[in-house]
C-alpha cells in the first residue's frame, strides 16, 4: 500500500516537472531582456454628481515568461489597487477606502483574439492584436471610485492607484515559477495625488 502511494506521488511529481518544462521559454527569454513592466503614467479625479471618478492611464509590459505562458492558453489576471488616504499630522495617515479592480487577459488561438473581461463587472472585450488589448486594459476612464459623503470638507486626502500582477491567480504550478522568477512578480509604483473637494 506504502509502496503504491510513493508511486503514485513520484509520478505525479514527474507530471509537474515536465508541465513546468514545457512552459518555459528557452534561451534569452531567461535573461533580463524579458522583464516586463507596469507603469502608471497618470492618474486623477473629477467630481461627477456626487461621486468621484477616476481617469488613469497604465502601461503594460508583459514579460517573455508572461506571453509565453498567455499564448499557451493560461490566462493573466491583472488587478488595479485603489486607496483613498485622510491625511494626518504626527501618525500614519487614515485609510477611507480600499477598491480592488481586477482583469482577466486571455488568448484563444482558434480565433487569434485576445480578450479582457472585467472580473468584478463581467464586461468583455476581443481584440485582434496584443497591444491594443494592453492599451484597453491601460485605459481608465470615469471609473466611478468613491462617494463624495466618505470624505469630510475640511481634511485632507489624497489617493493613489497601482497596477499588478496577481500570480495567486495562475495555476498551482505557474505560481511556483512566479514565486521563484522576478519576471512574474509585476507590479507598479503607487502613483498618489490630491483628492480635491
Amino acid at each position: 500500500m506504502t509502496y503504491r502511494h510513493g508511486n503514485l506521488a513520484q509520478a505525479a511529481l514527474l507530471s509537474l516537472i515536465i508541465f513546468l518544462i514545457g512552459l518555459m521559454p528557452s534561451g534569452a527569454a531567461w535573461g533580463d531582456n524579458a522583464k516586463g513592466e507596469f507603469v502608471v503614467r497618470s492618474a486623477g479625479t473629477e467630481l461627477v454628481d456626487k461621486v468621484y471618478r477616476l481617469n488613469a492611464r497604465i502601461d503594460y509590459q508583459l514579460s517573455e515568461r508572461m506571453l509565453d505562458a498567455l499564448h499557451k492558453g493560461i490566462p493573466l489576471t491583472v488587478a488595479m489597487d485603489i486607496e483613498v488616504l485622510r491625511k494626518r499630522n504626527y501618525v500614519w495617515d487614515e485609510k477611507i477606502a480600499a477598491i480592488e479592480q481586477r482583469y482577466q487577459l486571455s488568448y484563444r488561438a482558434l480565433t487569434r483574439q485576445y480578450l479582457v473581461k472585467n472580473l468584478n463587472t463581467g464586461v468583455q472585450n476581443s481584440f485582434p492584436v496584443l497591444q491594443a488589448a494592453l492599451d484597453a486594459l491601460g485605459a481608465v476612464v470615469n471609473f466611478p471610485m468613491l462617494d463624495r459623503q466618505l470624505i469630510e470638507p475640511d481634511e485632507p486626502y489624497t489617493a493613489q492607484l497601482r497596477a499588478r500582477l496577481d500570480i495567486e491567480e495562475l495555476p498551482v504550478p505557474m505560481r511556483v515559477l512566479a514565486y521563484i522568477y522576478p519576471g512574474w512578480r509585476l507590479k507598479s509604483e503607487w502613483y498618489s495625488w490630491s483628492l480635491r473637494h
